[in-house]
């Protein structure tokens, strides 16, 4: 469920709300395609365009390729906000949500159906300790500097890459984050590739702007640089 303020945002709860998943609705309004509601599961089920997909929950539709790639992140951080009043409740962030036809009490995500039947294979990540559930203070997305460091960096980079590349630079960049190598992930594992293609859009020409350059050496614990070095 979604809260917010403002006259458009209030108009938009309303009709949200009144016929969520109408055929009208559910084409002209994004987030009604990822709202459930626990009391309208049948519908829900059966017009919401997005969620019921995304969660492999419509029985005769269950996606074995999209468990088998989910199954096989390396790991899975999920952040859950202790003031989000986007996602409601704010347990959705780690997979838990209200009992089927209640809006209480909230259900933990060990004992969600979507867990114990395992159906995007968040069940298997978890037995092999690949999930990591973490809860911080602030409001939806509000993460800060010293919880991002703590919680996200280091499943983006290890000592030894940044170590590593450290001195490598391109165009003032540290190799590890540059426009002429991307990251991609194998088995949950990150391999730096020379590629063609812009980052941002498809050209090998593209230069970091100097505060995102900066902004991922702080993260890194990489020196800030010049653009001119």
């Amino acid at each position: 469920m979604v809260l917010q303020s403002g006259i458009f945002c209030i108009l938009a709860d309303a009709l949200i709300r009144s016929e969520i998943y109408s055929d009208y609705v559910q084409a002209h309004l994004a987030p009604s395609g990822y709202l459930k509601f626990p009391n309208d599961i049948p519908h829900y089920l059966e017009k919401c365009r997005f969620l019921p997909k995304l969660n492999n929950e419509i029985p005769q539709e269950r996606n074995t390729t999209y468990k088998e790639r989910f199954s096989s992140l390396q790991n899975l951080v999920l952040i859950m906000f202790e003031n989000d009043n986007v996602l409601i409740p704010k347990e959705t962030a780690w997979f838990g949500y209200y009992p089927d036809g209640a809006f209480e009490p909230i259900v933990p995500a060990h004992q969600t159906v979507l867990y114990t039947e395992d159906w995007i294979g968040l069940k298997a990540l978890d037995d092999a300790g690949r999930v990591h559930f973490v809860n911080v203070s602030g409001g939806h997305l509000g993460i800060s500097r010293s919880d991002m460091k703590k919680h996200v960096v280091p499943f983006l980079v290890d000592e030894a890459s940044i170590q590593k590349h450290s001195n490598a630079r391109v165009h003032g960049v540290p190799r590890t984050i540059t426009q002429h190598y991307h990251r991609k992930q194998v088995a949950g594992s990150f391999i730096d590739e020379t590629s063609n293609e812009r980052i941002l859009d498809g050209s090998s020409s593209y230069q970091w702007p100097s505060s995102v350059k900066n902004f991922f050496r702080e993260l890194v614990g990489i020196a800030e640089e010049n653009d001119s070095d």
